[in-house]
């Protein structure tokens, strides 16, 4: 019977299934340990990543990370940012460098199931556009015929180009650039005529340029682009946790729950505002969580709604609409699944 124990040790032992073992995976107790969140973000895209002058990151996807600090320590200031290149962002999360990638970040099948990593919850759905210089007098994406497009490499924004000019039998000049910002640099010097990537970074690109007004987006979209947050594989309650307090923001949104009136919805007779905010049931354990753990996220960063007005809708410069994005009960596909 001890041979085997053993032996049925030792085969667990090969596989990396050690009670030692165990305990390094839980990405929370390392988070805690540490005292920070490090997370994955974009090097410069306006309304979803980007430093500041006085050094502070803000944007969307930086909302989504601070977040999670917040849930995690009641202080959403406790967070690393590591900014990474197109072709070093995957890398990072596999390598466990970082405990979550929050970067715009396309979640396809190949990414899902045979990269190392888990997609919890999209919290941005986009498409894949084209931004050219209007004098060049273009205004859908066929009429691209024979044009030169700059393009970051390593992406799938570069493979859905390839897909789209291919399936229209259309003839095209690939020129490929390391990251975004060097190739809408070159579509402003006149070295390409078209850049392509997600329509909301065409939108954010564009606002970096000298004359924005010169150049337009065209209308066509060549492919669906659900963009969100990637962690390592292997932790299921990491995942969980990132993925509920995005759900805990957009249940704010829909009950009418803000950064301003939190405190005062603690008095609130509505169950589902009291299970939200922690006044009511136990759901925070689960989580590994204190049970008010959605009302320090609603408290520092405000609901789903509230961070994308400020960092790409009416009250940025994006301008950007909801759109998809909005909630379900309002057409979009932000579906803010119940806390209960």
């Amino acid at each position: 019977m001890k041979r085997l124990k053993h032996l049925a040790f030792a085969g667990l032992a090969a596989l990396g299934f050690t009670g030692a073992a165990s305990a390094q995976t839980s990405t929370l107790d390392r988070v805690k340990a540490r005292g920070e969140l490090i997370c994955g973000n974009h090097i410069a895209l306006p309304g979803f990543g980007i430093q500041g002058p006085d050094g502070r990151w803000d944007g969307l996807d930086i909302d989504l990370c601070r977040a999670v600090a917040a849930a995690i320590f009641n202080d959403p200031n406790k967070v690393k940012f590591v900014p990474t290149t197109p072709q070093m962002r995957f890398v990072v999360v596999q390598s466990g460098e970082v405990d979550m990638l929050a970067r715009n970040a396309t979640y396809t099948m190949s990414r899902d199931t045979s990269a190392g990593m888990s997609w919890p919850i999209i919290n941005y759905f986009d498409g894949q556009g084209f931004m050219v210089r209007k004098s060049l007098g273009v205004t859908e994406a066929k009429g691209l015929e024979g044009a030169s497009i700059c393009v970051t490499q390593g992406t799938t924004t570069e493979l859905n180009l390839a897909d789209f000019f291919r399936a229209n039998k259309l003839k095209y000049e690939i020129i490929g650039f390391a990251t975004n910002e060097e190739g809408v640099k070159a579509l402003e010097a006149g070295r390409c005529d078209a850049f392509t990537t997600d329509t909301s970074g065409l939108a954010a690109e564009r606002l970096k340029f000298s004359k924005p007004d010169d150049f337009v987006i065209l209308p066509t979209l060549i492919s669906r682009e659900p963009l969100g947050p990637a962690v390592k594989r292997g932790d299921e309650s990491w995942v969980a946790l990132v993925k509920w307090v995005h759900y805990a923001m957009l249940n704010a949104e829909e009950l009418g729950v803000t950064k301003a009136n939190v405190d005062e919805q603690l008095k609130s007779g509505n169950p589902e505002i009291k299970r939200l905010l922690g006044v009511e049931g136990k759901f925070g354990e689960g989580l590994g969580l204190s049970n008010d753990w959605a009302y320090r996220v609603i408290k520092h960063i405000g609901n789903y709604g509230e961070s994308f007005e400020r960092n790409v809708g009416g009250g940025s410069k994006l301008q950007l609409k909801r759109g998809l994005n909005d909630l379900a009960s309002k057409g979009g596909l932000q579906y803010p699944h119940p806390i209960r």
